[in-house]
């Protein structure tokens, strides 16, 4: 028995979804259709690839591993259709684009009014999240391109980076601290802290760890907005991008006393893959609105 594509569409969506019925719904296919499907699946690879029970849908050890490979496989097939629809002119084919959440508020946005005005019938997929969850995306073949924060260690090397941009970091908060604020000062100050594996939490603690203090949180936890969210609320104050608070009218941004702390944003692919047309096609507009600009407060071009 051959394992087919769809079966393997079939398995990722109910893997992702956690349910069947709701699968089939999505899919777009009756619920004893995608269970017969899966069932053939499972018994071509000789091993069931869901616990089912009342409680839910969860994957087995052996699907769990056929997740990131199926999502490869799967992935690889789309980039496969849409380079030879592209060619044949059936249409242009579609970009995924993962940025931070910054960027997806300010450049991003911008880049994407470029390329459509250019190429109107390309898809356009945008994923935002950290940069580690990004390039897990991109690793996973989910994405073709990424606009990540280059770590100081460097990056995974099945990746290609060109760095494109210098972020500078500010202190957030609800009342004015100062036109200008030092590292030293937060010492005393209650951080909003990000969630474990945020690029931003890494940068915070290694700002700190230089100006030789250890930072006293307010709350951790969160994501981009709920940290400004937290902000706003007077929990304490964060350092993020100045881009970051551009609308949020409730914050104000103090400065950090030079040289500051700064970031740099590159823009990432898989390293053996050969991008389709269309991600190309984003790619150049992208590194030419970055050297033509305009650009959000705070960036600068490298």
């Amino acid at each position: 028995m051959q394992v087919q594509l769809q079966q393997l569409r079939y398995f990722l969506t109910v893997a992702e979804l956690r349910h069947f019925t709701r699968a089939a719904e999505q899919l777009g296919v009756s619920q004893p259709t995608l269970s017969k499907q899966i069932h053939t699946l499972e018994a071509a690879l000789g091993a069931p690839l869901f616990d089912r029970s009342r409680a839910g849908v969860v994957l087995t050890t052996a699907g769990e591993t056929l997740w990131p490979l199926a999502r490869r496989v799967v992935a690889d097939a789309d980039t496969a259709r849409d380079a030879v629809q592209e060619v044949v002119g059936l249409r242009r084919g579609r970009v995924r684009l993962g940025a931070t959440p910054s960027l997806c508020t300010s450049l991003v946005p911008l880049v994407l009014r470029d390329f459509h005005a250019r190429h109107p019938d390309i898809e356009l997929h945008v994923d935002e999240g950290g940069s580690q969850d990004l390039v897990a995306e991109l690793l996973a073949h989910g994405l073709d391109l990424a606009l990540i924060v280059e770590p100081a260690r460097g990056t995974d090397p099945a990746l290609e980076t060109v760095p494109v941009l210098r972020e500078s970091l500010v202190v957030a908060s609800v009342e004015p601290l100062s036109e200008t604020i030092s590292l030293p000062d937060l010492r005393d100050l209650p951080l909003v802290m990000f969630r474990t594996g945020y690029d931003l939490r890494d940068t915070t603690l290694e700002a700190c760890r230089r100006a030789g203090f250890t930072p006293r949180y307010a709350v951790e936890g969160g994501e981009m907005d709920a940290v400004l969210a937290f902000v706003e609320a007077g929990l304490g104050v964060a350092l993020v991008p100045s881009m970051a608070i551009v609308n949020r009218p409730l914050l104000h941004a103090a400065p950090l006393v030079a040289p500051g702390v700064h970031r740099t944003i590159a823009l990432a692919q898989r390293r053996e893959t050969v991008l389709p047309h269309a991600a190309q096609a984003m790619r150049a507009t992208l590194l030419d609105h970055v050297a033509r600009g305009p650009l959000p407060v705070g960036v600068q071009p490298l």
